[in-house]
């Protein structure tokens, strides 16, 4: 460990990528992260600790991870730790990464370097104390931030381009040029996955739908296509909160946007989609149902907010953002920016999504301009684009002399990160 750098080749990074939808972790070098967590916890107060602690108030219990979290309980409240990206809640936080050293990666902080994705607008007292409780709690050897839009870029064996990252609270548009962000050009819109969850739910309240969740049913039987459901309800089911219901009912909601919304290839038109397929989708309370129109309808949003109600006219839809971060960025940059259009993120995966940004972007960009979409073909590597960059950078031999060295951190403190992490 000479001259303070880093060089630890013998043992694999470690690659964190938090996000709004779920917390990605895994060893730098894999093609897919080991373990996929949400991002959204349960809290509940921990009754066996209150009669202790009733001097110094409640203690609370968590519950981290998928099963955990769909166990019925009285009084559980599902938080979330980010806030428009940027971790707010840092307990929360530590909880879910102490989780993920013990109980998915099963490995000893000490002895992994940490590669962490970030928003490209984390700021810096974030990044500050994100640094000193790696260091100082965690006690690990090594540790470097990164913009999760040049992760997602070098994923896709690009190093300048604009990264359309579509996730599930927002949307943004993010130029990388040479492996920096340019900050000037980040453009963002708040039409994200969890925007066309709440359309879906809208939707689906309004046709009468009947969203119970799986936690509730005890039996359903068969019923004809237009019948209403018929099903049992659990009985001696415990009092649960509003908040963990409703997390019920929107996974419920996100199968279904998952299984039945398609993007269409031209901007809606009422007719042309009463032509196109339906699909038919089954609820957990056995209703089953056809959806034709409503399946183009609800994700056309993404791409033209104009028509929604509820929404203000400034809102801009996904071609605009790009066009826009485009031209607040230099002349010379813009063919390679147009040249490198690179997409990500969870709503990727909709059907058709590529095709309609590349329709879209193909009538707004100046006829001098070549446009290309770098999307890729597999799911996997659109919904973990960030972890993947990072699993690519932290196994580089290169990368090696760029860690911020636990001596480093000791002599220099936690603006270290301002220095080395751009």
């Amino acid at each position: 460990m000479s001259g303070g750098v880093y060089g630890g080749d013998e043992v694999g990074a470690l690659v964190f990528d938090p996000g709004h939808f779920a917390f990605r972790a895994g060893y730098a070098g894999e093609d897919v992260p080991k373990a996929v967590i949400p991002a959204v916890i349960g809290v509940c107060e921990d009754q066996n600790q209150m009669d202790v602690d009733n001097q110094k108030g409640a203690s609370h219990k968590y519950y981290i991870d998928t099963l955990p979290l769909h166990v019925v309980k009285p009084g559980l409240e599902v938080a979330n730790y980010l806030k428009d990206g940027m971790i707010e809640d840092w307990d929360v936080f530590e909880k879910v990464v102490d989780y993920v050293y013990k109980s998915c990666l099963k490995s000893v902080p000490e002895y992994h370097p940490i590669l962490m994705s970030e928003a490209p607008w984390n700021v810096k007292s974030k990044r500050e104390k994100l640094t000193e409780i790696m260091f100082e709690k965690y006690n690990i050897p090594a540790f470097f931030l990164v913009k999760n839009a040049v992760l997602a870029a070098f994923a896709n064996g690009r190093s300048t381009g604009i990264v359309v990252d579509s996730g599930a609270t927002h949307t943004s548009a993010v130029p990388v040029h040479d492996g920096y962000v340019l900050t000037q050009g980040i453009v963002k819109s708040p039409l994200g996955g969890n925007f066309l969850t709440h359309q879906c739910r809208q939707f689906l309240e309004e046709s009468g739908t009947d969203l119970t969740p799986m936690y509730a049913i005890g039996s359903k039987e068969a019923v004809n296509e237009n019948d209403p459901p018929k099903f049992t309800k659990k009985v001696n089911l415990p009092e649960v909160t509003k908040s963990w219901h409703d997390y019920m009912v929107k996974e419920v909601v996100q199968d279904f946007q998952a299984t039945v919304l398609q993007v269409s290839d031209q901007p809606y038109d009422e007719e042309q989609a009463s032509t196109m397929p339906s699909v038919q989708y089954e609820f957990p309370t056995g209703y089953h149902q056809d959806f034709g129109a409503e399946r183009f309808r609800i994700p056309e949003a993404l791409f033209d907010p104009s028509g929604i109600r509820g929404v203000s006219s400034t809102m801009l839809g996904i071609g605009h953002v790009v066009t826009t971060s485009v031209g607040m960025c230099d002349v010379d940059l813009r063919p390679s920016l147009y040249g490198n259009v690179i997409v990500t993120g969870g709503n990727s995966l909709l059907q058709g999504f590529s095709e309609r940004l590349t329709r879209d972007l193909s009538v707004k960009t100046p006829s001098s301009m070549k446009l290309k979409i770098v999307s890729s073909n597999s799911p996997a590597e659109r919904k973990y684009g960030a972890w993947i960059g990072g699993s690519i950078l932290g196994s580089l031999g290169t990368f090696q002399q760029m860690w911020i060295s636990k001596q480093e951190y000791e002599e220099g403190g936690k603006n270290q990160v301002e220095r080395k992490c751009p």
